[in-house]
Order: structure tokens, then sequence, then C-alpha cells
């Protein structure tokens, strides 16, 4: 079954829109969800959740399956898959410094939802009335791109019929504190991915197809098994996180590079869902060939590559 990307959200401070992520505007000031989505419904949910509500709400009006009367496609038929390794760090150390200062019955019956680490996914099916399977990854460097991966599988064991796909990472002191300083790209992107028949009945455009998806250990050998089976040479590699200098030269020699960390900061749990934002971007501005996104590194620790595509409108 094929499985197109029919719909991007983008919502970083230096990109709204696919292409940007490409080409990203010089400088701009950190995303205000009530600016994007409006107040209500905010109050009381972590800046992680804020943030996926606005891609989310990108993601499923440019698919064409959310317009201001509501979502316009059952609920039930509409999956959920996000990814965040930071999304909620920041209610943990408050909780925690609750009940060590104090005691359990101090914390905030506001923090209690936002302490469960499924806290975006669930929040983002019941904002928009998404009722199909709903998962949450926050399983390290790979965690964007299996929910990418977790998302195609629904769509193709026949679960959902589409799936929203989050990455999202938010950028305060607790994500500091723990990342040794660094800052994350304090945004979020979304992809509606859906079955190529689902797309093709409601005539809807499918800018990229998901390709093979591979996981194993070392980066080398998940990029060797990405090309035999996808036969194609990359014409775009999104690398992974971090990793630029630590990259061989001889992995996939003379195929343009592409770091998206440089330029945006810590993906994490993100990083995936931005790279495939990143290739509907550059398919939008004429590239061709297939991308490879990957994540990990080249030890034997887990590494994990999806190629996508471009495929015309419909």
């Amino acid at each position: 079954m094929t499985v197109v990307v029919s719909g991007v959200g983008v919502v970083l401070p230096r990109a709204r829109t696919a292409p940007e992520l490409m080409a990203p505007v010089a400088e701009a000031p950190p995303v205000e969800p009530k600016d994007l989505v409006g107040r209500k419904g905010l109050r009381y949910k972590d800046r992680a959740t804020q943030l996926a509500y606005c891609a989310a709400d990108a993601a499923l009006r440019h698919a064409g399956l959310l317009d201001d009367g509501g979502l316009r496609v059952p609920g039930g038929s509409v999956a959920v898959v996000a990814s965040s390794n930071y999304g909620n760090l920041d209610t943990i150390c408050r909780a925690i410094d609750t009940i060590a200062e104090q005691t359990a019955a101090a914390g905030s019956a506001m923090d209690l939802p936002n302490a469960s680490s499924n806290v975006i996914a669930s929040s983002v099916a019941i904002r928009f009335g998404l009722r199909g399977p709903n998962l949450m990854l926050c399983n390290g460097a790979t965690s964007g791109l299996d929910a990418v991966h977790w998302a195609a599988t629904l769509i193709r064991g026949g679960r959902a019929s589409r799936a929203l796909v989050l990455g999202v990472e938010p950028d305060n002191e607790s994500v500091r504190a723990f990342t040794g300083g660094a800052r994350t790209i304090d945004g979020a992107a979304a992809l509606v991915v859906e079955s190529g028949e689902s797309a093709a009945e409601r005539g809807a455009s499918a800018p990229a197809v998901l390709g093979t998806y591979v996981r194993g250990a070392g980066l080398g050998r998940t990029l060797e098994r990405l090309a035999r089976t996808t036969g194609d040479r990359p014409a775009l590699w999104h690398l992974p996180e971090q990793r630029a200098a630590a990259v061989p030269d001889t992995l996939l020699e003379g195929v343009d590079r592409h770091d998206l960390a440089e330029v945006f900061g810590l993906g994490s749990g993100a990083l995936g869902v931005l790279q495939c934002a990143a290739a509907v971007g550059w398919f939008a501005q004429g590239g061709a060939g297939p991308v490879y996104a990957t994540a990990g590194t080249d030890a034997d620790d887990a590494s994990a590559g999806i190629a996508l595509h471009g495929r015309a409108a419909a």
C-alpha cells in the first residue's frame, strides 16, 4: 500500500512552512501559540502541548481535513502518533521539587494531567476529535522517524485511513539543564500521512510518498540497507543530529547534506518529523529524487532512516 504525505504543519521561530525548513528566515521571535490558534484551551497546558496544537492545526488544514467548521472526516479514521523526548520534563521536575521540598499533597491538581508522558498525543486527539489509535513515542534520537514509521504501519494495517504525526520539543530551563545548556527547536512539526487511495478519494494533493524505513545498529549499515531497498542514490540527505562533523565523508559521498539541527537547534524527538517535513519543502521547490532522513550514529547504537519520494499534486 502506498502511504503519502498529504499535509504539513511547521511551527518554529524561523520557519512556518515546509520550504522555509530548507531556507529559513533570518530572525524571528518565539512562537506564540495564542496568536496561531487562539487562547481557548491553552490554559494549564504545557508549552509542548500548546506548540503541538499549532502544528496539528496547520497540518490538518493543509491536508484539507479541518476547516473552521471542524473535522471534515470521521474522527475514528484519524490516528495520532506523537514524538517528544523532553515534552513534559519541566512538569516532572516541578513535581519532584514540590514533593522533595514539601509533600506529594502540595502538588498542583492542574499539573497532574501534564505529568503523563502521553499528554501531547492525548491532548491533541481530544482537541481535534481524533478518535483513532493514539501513540506517544519518547525513545531518543530515532523517536521522530519511528513515529512516522508507526503511523504508516497503522495505515497499512488497516487501523486508520490517515494519521497525524507530531514532533515537538520545548525550550525551557529544565530542558537546558538536562541537555547541558543546549537549546531545542522550541517548536513543532506535523505531518498528515494517509493511504494513496484515501488521498485520491478526497482529491487531496500528495507532494511526497513514504518509502522504505529501516532501523538497526549503526548509521552506516542503515544507509546501506536504505540504498539496497530503494535502488536509487539519494539526491538529498538529512543528517543525524549533532553529527555533521562525525559523519564520515565516505558515507553517501557526493550527496548534498542538510543539517537541520545546525540551523534550528536540538530537535531530539521532533527531528525525524522535521526532516520529513523539510523533504516535502524541498520537493515543493523543485527537488527531485529520493531524500534520506536519518537519525542515530555510526557507532553500534540505534539508527533509523526513511526514504521519501516526490510526487506530483493530484
